[in-house]
């Protein structure tokens, strides 16, 4: 495995879990109830099958896409690029890990860890979460178009362990840019 030489400091903002998928049919017929307990204080990652809980656990055809992350700045961009005057509730994306400080859309391809104090968690970046239209009830009209490259991305994890919010240490190959401000 490629060597983690580069650590930058990071807050992770919210955690989701989920069941149940949420946003099944059309967006014009709402959400469905979630089914449980989503946001939380921590998560319990698995090596090859993902979150402990998550409606993708141990699913084969989502074996690289089983946990996604994404930066809160997205949504930060969300915010500004609508006018809106509340801030969006991130668990709203239906991301896993929402994460401030981290240019998520730049790991693509790459191996990347986490550690919020309970050891570290080794991931690889596969591809984008792209948005769906489901954003645009969910958070608000037009956040589909303002999130496009820039819904996060869909991870496997490589190691098992425990991501709490808070602080954490997001350690890279390469040194990253900081993430933008868009």
């Amino acid at each position: 495995m490629t060597d983690l030489a580069y650590a930058t400091d990071v807050e992770i903002v919210a955690l989701l879990a989920s069941p149940l998928h949420r946003y099944e049919g059309r967006p014009s017929d709402g959400p469905r109830d979630p089914g449980g307990p989503e946001v939380q204080h921590a998560i319990e990652v698995r090596a090859g099958l993902g979150i402990v809980g998550d409606r993708y656990f141990g699913q084969a055809a989502h074996v690289t896409a089983s946990v996604t992350v994404q930066s809160i700045e997205a949504l930060e961009h969300v915010e500004r690029a609508l006018g809106l005057t509340h801030s969006l509730n991130p668990a709203d994306t239906r991301r896993n890990i929402i994460v401030r400080g981290m240019p998520v859309d730049d790991l693509r391809g790459q191996p990347f860890s986490l550690d919020s104090g309970q050891g570290e968690v080794l991931f690889t970046a596969h591809r984008p979460a792209n948005p769906c239209a489901w954003m645009d009830i969910t958070l608000a009209p037009g956040a589909h178009r303002a999130l496009r490259a820039r819904g996060g991305m869909r991870c496997s994890p490589l190691t098992s362990g425990t991501i709490t919010t808070g602080p954490a240490v997001l350690r890279t190959a390469r040194r990253l840019a900081a993430p933008a401000l868009f």
